[in-house]
């Protein structure tokens, strides 16, 4: 099967264990992408285990039944490959980059951490990894400046209750307070063949990789009883715009206006990744054009606005600015509400619209030339959407959105009364 936006072959089989398989050969370079999705991020965790799904990110690293400590990095590296992991609101993804003749040895790898990692997991080996991801939120959240903006954020966007309430980082206290049997359930619940969708882009027979596949995952028992995420559609409570503000060490004032729009995969989150492009994306956008090159109350370097591809629930939409020296924070919120209210009520021109098409079609494509970009899309579309090849409709889903619809997208969604401020500024010398 064949879609613009994504030309190359798609295979897909099931193996009975209900491991999805995805293949799409590409002869071009010697090489294949392993990607493997996990239904399984932050929107799944239940009261009391959040975090969980991100410390397995690192977790899964950490040796399983036949793969000593460390060793899968080192095989997979000592190839030639390169490997990382991924936790988001609605996934985990697991992937590898490696010489084509090596192929066997990542599915090799990622179904014994699959299938064998709770028989490796030790207390030592969990408290270690409690402690690396306590670094890390210190490092990228509490220790940067504006760091925790999107720890702030979620919660004022999505009321308690909502799986979106908070981050894939966790409470550091539901961590610590859980045991290495709770963690070992975690991992066996949602760690399936039945959860997960295996893909493989690149120098490979579809044939082949189903036989792997086959071979080393086929064995792995499904797990009948994977609880359903809670839905994420949930009513927005009435009380109007929301706001905080944040007292910090931060080298300048910045804001957030932040909107909840439509689960990414809809066509009115087609709408607003348009409307994202022409607010924020690049110097000809409406933010840098009047609040840089205009105004000039914003720094250049973070005036964007941009979507988060969240697809179980409104996605959010966040637009922000950094002050120029002498520029005071209720000047810069004005300013950039301004432009938000702007183009709520007036629409885009030909002109813009066109220019965000382009850059989004740039983003895409860039992301399509890599096989492990392409590896990645086609998880997604087949885990979300049940069908790899809808990939190859997002891009013509966005040249296809007109000034009309992103006019009525805009009006609604950039609503002031639905509106989210975060305001960060400098501690008083």
């Amino acid at each position: 099967m064949h879609a613009y936006g994504y030309p190359w072959p798609i295979e897909t089989t099931q193996l009975d264990n209900g491991l999805r398989v995805v293949a799409s050969p590409d002869r071009t370079v010697p090489v294949v992408a392993v990607n493997l999705w996990y239904d399984v991020g932050s929107r799944h965790e239940p009261d009391g285990q959040t975090g969980f799904a991100h410390l397995f990110e690192h977790l899964m690293f950490e040796g399983s039944l036949h793969v000593a400590k460390a060793e899968h990095m080192r095989l997979i590296q000592g190839c030639g490959g390169s490997l990382n992991a991924t936790t988001n609101p609605d996934r985990t993804n697991y992937f590898e980059t490696v010489p084509a003749e090596h192929l066997e040895l990542a599915l090799w790898l990622e179904a014994d951490r699959m299938g064998g990692l709770v028989p490796a997991l030790t207390q030592q080996t969990l408290d270690n990894q409690r402690e690396v991801v306590k670094n890390e939120r210190r490092q990228r959240y509490e220790n940067t400046p504006y760091g925790d903006a999107w720890l702030r954020l979620l919660p004022l966007l999505y009321q308690p209750g909502h799986p979106y309430h908070h981050p894939t980082i966790g409470s550091m206290a539901d961590l610590d307070a859980a045991d290495l049997a709770t963690f070992q359930k975690f991992h066996a619940t949602y760690y399936a063949p039945n959860n997960a969708v295996l893909t493989v882009v690149g120098d490979a027979e579809p044939a082949e990789v189903f036989a792997l596949a086959e071979k080393y995952f086929g064995g792995l028992p499904a797990q009948p009883d994977i609880p359903p995420a809670p839905d994420g559609n949930l009513p927005r409570p009435v009380h109007g715009p929301t706001a905080e503000s944040v007292v910090a060490d931060v080298p300048a004032p910045r804001v957030y206006l932040a909107h909840r729009t439509y689960p990414f995969g809809t066509p009115g989150y087609d709408a607003a990744t348009v409307l994202a492009a022409v607010l924020g994306q690049g110097r000809g956008s409406r933010i840098y054009q009047q609040l840089v090159d205009g105004s000039r109350i914003a720094q250049p370097d973070n005036a964007v606005a941009y979507g988060v591809d969240l697809a179980h629930a409104p996605a959010p939409l966040i637009a922000t600015v950094t002050a120029r020296p002498g520029v005071g924070l209720q000047q810069l919120t004005s300013g950039l509400a301004a432009v938000l209210d702007q183009l709520a009520h007036n629409g885009v021109t030909e002109a813009e619209l066109d220019r965000a098409k382009a850059l989004l079609s740039t983003g895409w494509w860039r992301q399509m030339s890599t096989l492990a970009g392409r590896a990645d899309a086609l998880s997604r579309y087949t885990m979300q959407f049940g069908d790899p090849a809808l990939a190859g409709s997002r891009l013509p889903a966005w040249l296809a959105v007109t000034p009309r619809q992103l006019a009525e997208v805009a009006e609604e969604v950039l609503d002031p009364e639905e509106r989210v401020t975060l305001t960060y500024r400098k501690e008083a010398a």
